[in-house]
């Protein structure tokens, strides 16, 4: 029996995490350890909870979103991290993903968007609501300092649908271990430490879409 995923949830309204608690309380398969109000309050919780999955708020009084998710990808912490937040901007979104975020969903997203997206980002999978996905293709588009193979574009093709390296290897009949070589390629060649960046930095400079 697959186990619980279990969640911190970070937002500085007490009436939004009454609500998200309620939801995934009610729902099977998830198990809510604890709230943050702040960023700052959000590293010690996580540090004391080890949740799988942080719910993070961005703009919270006492310590925002985006540097809370630095110091957890610094501290090269296990929780990945979903983006929940009324924002969309692209001096939101990007930060955000590009700090380490694994995915980044609006408030506006329906229960069961929001169900399946905890699930993918306790897998490690990248999520990105419709609205942020299109932002990010539409945002300022700069060419790389040196351009992907087709191969590298193949598999980031797969990694922004989703994919896990064992499914991309499948589909592109090579082994995982040359999967995960492409992946570092493509990481370096973009400047980014990790799948979500990728994504997000292929988006903006227009390799994706």
């Amino acid at each position: 029996m697959t186990p619980d995923i279990s969640l911190l949830i970070v937002d500085d309204h007490p009436v939004v995490r009454d609500g998200l608690r309620g939801m995934f309380e009610n729902a099977p398969g998830f198990r809510v350890l604890g709230e943050a109000s702040n960023g700052v309050e959000a590293l010690e919780k996580t540090a004391a909870l080890d949740p799988d999955v942080v719910l993070m708020d961005l703009r919270m009084p006492g310590g925002g979103g985006v540097d809370a998710i630095r110091e957890l990808t610094r501290r090269a912490a296990r929780a990945k991290v979903l983006v929940l937040t009324t924002y969309d901007t692209d001096s939101d979104t990007l930060p955000a993903i590009e700090a380490g975020a694994t995915g980044y969903l609006l408030k506006d997203a329906p229960r069961d968007e929001l169900f399946t997206a905890v699930r993918a980002a306790a897998e490690g999978r990248t999520v990105l609501s419709p609205a942020v996905a299109t932002r990010l293709v539409s945002a300022v588009r700069a060419p790389g300092n040196e351009p992907l193979s087709a191969r590298e574009r193949e598999v980031l093709t797969l990694v922004a649908k989703g994919t896990s390296n064992r499914e991309i290897a499948r589909e592109l009949f090579i082994s995982e271990a040359t999967v995960k070589t492409h992946l570092t390629h493509l990481y370096a060649k973009l400047g980014v430490n990790d799948r979500a960046a990728a994504v997000a930095t292929a988006y903006r400079r227009g390799i994706l879409g």
